[in-house]
């Protein structure tokens, strides 16, 4: 199983395959997720349910966990706040993402081929194009499917990672390497 862009280098670094993403719902779990993904995994740390505070606390803990195990950890805040908390990257909408900051990853969330455009105009390394299938997240939401995922993500010109009812299987059948989730990773 190979995705397009496979092992793609970054101007930042090394784009993960696999990353978790964090969410109020699979908060007790994360500690054991991040533990068992491969090494050099990804960690998205949104955690909006969290006030100031309590959000950089738990996102310390969660890095130091993260970082022992060579993942990268991306946070979905602003440059300057990641730079502060010691993110290696952040994670937004395309146009939050912009100006490029230099020596972190931008990750750009997509849901269709005008939002791939713009996140590699505006420099995104990589894009979460979803949902791809029904998720927990957007209950009743209309989805991709595999078809229309992959013809969006070959026409992105940039790397695409799958999100959106992902997990394990999911991805094999959809034979793309590249995905991210919340529930399916932990």
């Amino acid at each position: 199983m190979a995705a397009l862009y496979s092992g793609w280098v970054t101007r930042a670094k090394t784009l993960p395959d696999l990353w978790l993403i964090s969410d109020a719902r699979n908060d007790a779990r994360l500690e054991a997720a991040l533990a068992a993904l491969p090494r050099g995994s990804g960690l998205i740390y949104r955690h909006y349910h969290l006030d100031g505070p309590e959000r950089l606390a738990r996102f310390r803990a969660l890095r130091r966990i993260a970082k022992a195990r060579g993942h990268v950890v991306v946070l979905a805040d602003s440059a300057l706040t990641a730079r502060e908390w010691g993110a290696d990257g952040i994670y937004g909408a395309p146009r939050s993402l912009y100006p490029r900051r230099a020596g972190l990853l931008h990750l750009a969330t997509a849901h269709d081929l005008a939002e791939l455009g713009l996140a590699r105009r505006l420099g995104a390394d990589a894009a979460l194009l979803s949902p791809v299938f029904p998720t927990r997240s957007h209950p009743g939401s209309g989805t991709l499917g595999p078809v229309r995922f992959r013809l969006l993500a070959r026409q992105a010109r940039l790397p695409v990672i799958a999100l959106g009812g992902m997990d394990a299987r999911r991805a094999r059948g959809l034979r793309w390497a590249r995905w991210a989730a919340i529930d399916g990773l932990s």
